[in-house]
């Protein structure tokens, strides 16, 4: 008896001395062991007790599960406090693609108005990121509030936080002013004729999501919204708009929403006809690529434009031919009948409009390189 009971101290000593951060062996030749979790979890969210399982020879040990670590928004927002999590979902913290189509045409517009040679504003670029980010939440709000009954009715937007009933009407209208008046602080750190400017967009922030019961075409609503920082990116560096460039990049800007958005919205048709709303994917139909297509070619026109006015150089050029191929080749193999393509080629479009950023910022530093060898040219001659 004495003997069977110091076998067992002797057996268990160790894995009691063992720090559990894992299932380990234990080293019987009898049996096998590990140390589990009991269920239990603190405040700080670690166990607060162990057990130990034995499990007989040949047994299947259970399977340990290691949450991967993720920087995806996504896994931020989850990991979020409970209450917080269906404010940021109202927000669409969770899909950012919004956010970043929001905020690349101020990039665009604020590289364009820098001096020659020399880099963006990265303190405009900086406040611009986090306008963008707001507008694009109280957007959402703004969408959402208008829609609670349209989305109940489609499967993809019902888990949506007002439709689902998480937040009331009354919290979105709250959440709504705090993050409008966010914004607002952000837009009087800017000069007094970008204030205006910026104040000027808040009807076609609030008016757009109505467009949808109103007209088939609710993406060009979308695109005079979206792109309104290509005229006040200027604006806030340079005091005031020049039009002759402004206009072009903005017009571009509205063509290349009706691009990504018509694609968009064909992943919605079906459940769009039931609910009684309308789209330039339900207004062109099977002619959604010779629209596209007229669109890609206004949209390259205005950008050429734009860069002749603000006296591009060679690599701006070069990276618009790159855009005008990839534009091409997500039409030529767009398949407007699965959602899962139109969604891969929606998201495409980040990077269409970080590639002509890059075109912008290395097309303003090579005016500086052109300059200089005119200037070595004429002291020569």
């Amino acid at each position: 008896m004495l003997r069977a009971k110091l076998t067992s101290l002797l057996t268990l000593g160790p894995l009691r001395r063992t720090h559990p951060a894992a299932c380990l062996p234990c080293f019987s030749t009898l049996s096998h062991c590990c140390l589990q979790p009991e269920g239990r979890r603190t405040e700080d969210g670690l166990h607060s007790g162990w057990r130990t399982v034995f499990y007989s020879r040949g047994a299947t040990r259970p399977s340990v599960n290691v949450r991967s670590f993720s920087l995806s928004a996504a896994a931020v927002v989850n990991s979020a406090p409970a209450h917080v999590q269906p404010y940021l979902r109202l927000m669409r913290m969770d899909k950012p693609i919004g956010t970043w189509l929001l905020y690349l045409p101020c990039m665009w517009s604020i590289g364009l108005a820098a001096d020659p040679g020399c880099l963006p504003d990265l303190g405009m670029l900086t406040l611009f990121g986090i306008g963008g980010l707001l507008m694009r939440g109280a957007g959402c709000t703004i969408n959402d509030m208008w829609d609670k009954d349209f989305d109940k009715k489609v499967s993809r937007t019902a888990s949506r936080p007002i439709a689902s009933g998480e937040i009331s009407r009354m919290q979105a209208l709250v959440f709504l002013g705090g993050q409008l008046s966010l914004a607002l602080g952000v837009l009087l750190c800017l000069n007094y004729y970008s204030i205006a400017l910026g104040a000027a967009s808040l009807l076609l922030v609030i008016t757009y999501p109505l467009m949808k019961r109103i007209t088939y075409w609710p993406q060009f609503m979308l695109g005079l919204t979206f792109n309104w920082g290509a005229l006040l990116g200027w604006s806030a560096v340079q005091g005031s708009c020049d039009w002759s460039v402004c206009l072009p990049l903005y017009f571009s800007g509205v063509m290349w929403t009706l691009i990504y958005d018509t694609i968009y919205a064909h992943q919605d048709k079906e459940d769009d006809v039931l609910v009684g709303v309308k789209s330039t994917a339900l207004r062109f139909q099977e002619q959604t690529k010779p629209w596209l297509t007229g669109f890609t070619v206004a949209m390259m026109s205005g950008l050429v434009a734009a860069g002749v006015t603000a006296e591009q150089t060679l690599p701006y050029y070069a990276v618009l031919t790159t855009v005008a191929v990839h534009l091409t080749h997500q039409i030529y193999t767009l398949d407007i009948n699965k959602p899962e393509d139109c969604w891969k080629k929606f998201l495409s479009n980040r990077n269409l409009g970080l590639l002509l950023f890059l075109g912008i910022v290395t097309g303003n530093l090579w005016k500086e390189r052109r300059e200089t060898l005119l200037q070595q040219e004429e002291e020569l001659g």
